[in-house]
């Protein structure tokens, strides 16, 4: 069964879709939005609305009280090829406080030239912001795009040190 809450946040209800203790899907739009998007395998289950996942609804609300690295603690599973699962886990090693370009997360996910590819993948992440998408940005520093937009990336940015 899979469990289901949302949280609210600085930046809007964040909604989390779980399989016991591993994270499916989160994001800041709507569950409908999550389900369309996710495993037809996962989407179709019977689903539990909580109040709290438990340890992932914590570790969100330590992240956000500060904890900075709270969401390295969540273990997390979505679909995707070969590339989109190798540039994930890419993010997930991006310090915080840091910023990857895209160049440098394609290089990081196995293939150079696959740029394209790695921001494919992150407009892709069915895992925001645990999986970290929006410390990849354009070269030269310009934020690029954030599916949850702008200003929430950049929100997400100050939080954690990359933005002054």
């Amino acid at each position: 069964m899979l469990l289901t809450t949302q949280l609210k946040t600085p930046v809007g209800n964040l909604y989390l879709v779980s399989d016991e203790h591993v994270l499916l899907a989160a994001g800041f739009t709507s569950f409908s939005d999550l389900f369309e998007r996710m495993d037809p395998i996962d989407s179709g289950r019977e689903k539990s609305a909580v109040k709290r996942i438990p340890i992932i609804s914590d570790l969100v609300d330590d992240y956000f009280d500060g904890d900075l690295s709270a969401f390295g603690g969540i273990q997390t599973r979505q679909p995707g090829a070969e590339f989109s699962q190798a540039a994930w886990k890419a993010m997930r090693k991006i310090p915080v406080g840091k910023t990857w370009t895209y160049s440098e997360l394609a290089k990081r996910a196995g293939s150079a030239d696959a740029v394209r590819a790695a921001g494919s993948a992150c407009a892709r992440n069915l895992i925001a912001p645990i999986v970290p998408c929006h410390r990849v940005v354009k070269t030269g520093g310009a934020l690029g795009n954030y599916a949850y937009g702008l200003n929430v990336k950049e929100w997400f940015l100050r939080h954690e040190g990359a933005l002054k």
